[in-house]
C-alpha cells in the first residue's frame, strides 16, 4: 500500500470496531486475542480497508467468539487471522460488497458458515486458509430465490486446505464462473463442491484424499448447477461426482 494508508495497531474489540469504520485508505493490525462471545458479526468493516493479524511472540492474532462483516463495501482485504468459536459467520461477504481478499485466515469451530458470500457480492477471493473440525465452510448464493444473485458471485477459491470438515468447499448458487482450484480437500465427511441453481463451477487441479463425494450436482431442494473437473487428484476418493471431468 501507498503512503497514503493510515495504520492502526488495535488490541480490543471495540478499538478494531472504529479502526475499520470509514471509507478512507486505511491498514489496521491486529494483535492477541479479541473475545466477543456470542455476537454474532459486531465488526463493520468499511471500504478500502486492509484488516491484518500480526504474531506478537509467537501468538497468532484471534478473534474469538464472533465474526467480521463486509456489506456493501468495496476493496477490503483480512489475513492472517484466526477465527474462532463464531456462534454466526466467520466473515460474513454480503450486500453487493466488491474486491474482497480473505486469505491466509484459520477457521475452527464455529456454529455457522466459515466464509459466506451472499447478496449479489462480486469478485471475492478465498486464497490459503485453513478450515478445520467444521460443519459449513462456504456458503455461496443464500437461497433458491435469491435471483438478484445471477450475473454476481464471480468467486475464486485456490490453495485452501479444507481438513475434516463436513460441507460446503463451496455450495454454490447462480454464481458463474466460480474457480475452485488447487485446494487440499482431507477427510471430507459429506460432499466437497456442490453447483446448484445455474451455477458455474470449475474444479480444477485440487487434491481430494479420505474424500467419498468430491463434488455433485444440486443439493438439497436446490436444482443442479454445471460443474467441469479437469485434472483433479484423487486418493481414497470417489473419482467425480455429476458433471464433465478430464
Amino acid at each position: 500500500p501507498s503512503s497514503s494508508y493510515t495504520t492502526t495497531t488495535v488490541t480490543t474489540l471495540s478499538d478494531l470496531q472504529t479502526a475499520v469504520t470509514g471509507s478512507a485508505n486505511k491498514i489496521v493490525k491486529l494483535q492477541g486475542t479479541i473475545t466477543c462471545t456470542g455476537l454474532g458479526n459486531p465488526v463493520d468493516v468499511g471500504s478500502n480497508t486492509i484488516v491484518v493479524g500480526e504474531i506478537v511472540s509467537g501468538n497468532n492474532a484471534v478473534i474469538d467468539g464472533c465474526g467480521i462483516n463486509i456489506s456493501g463495501k468495496n476493496n477490503v482485504v483480512v489475513r492472517n487471522i484466526v477465527f474462532r468459536n463464531f456462534n454466526s459467520d466467520g466473515i460474513k461477504v454480503w450486500s453487493s460488497s466488491t474486491n474482497v481478499w480473505i486469505d491466509h485466515n484459520t477457521f475452527e469451530d464455529g456454529g455457522d458458515g466459515c466464509i459466506d458470500i451472499t447478496n449479489a457480492a462480486d469478485y471475492v477471493t478465498v486464497s490459503w486458509n485453513h478450515f478445520k473440525s467444521h460443519n459449513a465452510v462456504s456458503l455461496l448464493g443464500g437461497s433458491d430465490t435469491a435471483t438478484q444473485d445471477i450475473g454476481h458471485l464471480r468467486v475464486t477459491y485456490h490453495h485452501n486446505f479444507f481438513d475434516q470438515t463436513r460441507q460446503r468447499h463451496p455450495r454454490v448458487r447462480f454464481g458463474n464462473p466460480v474457480h475452485v482450484y488447487n485446494n487440499y480437500f482431507k477427510g471430507i465427511t459429506s460432499y466437497g463442491v456442490a453447483s446448484t441453481m445455474d451455477a458455474g463451477v470449475l474444479v480444477e487441479h485440487n487434491y481430494f484424499e479420505d474424500t467419498n463425494d468430491c463434488f455433485h450436482l444440486g443439493e438439497g431442494s436446490s436444482g443442479p448447477g454445471t460443474i467441469r473437473a479437469i485434472s483433479n487428484h484423487f486418493v481414497n476418493s470417489g473419482s467425480s461426482g455429476l458433471g464433465t471431468a478430464d
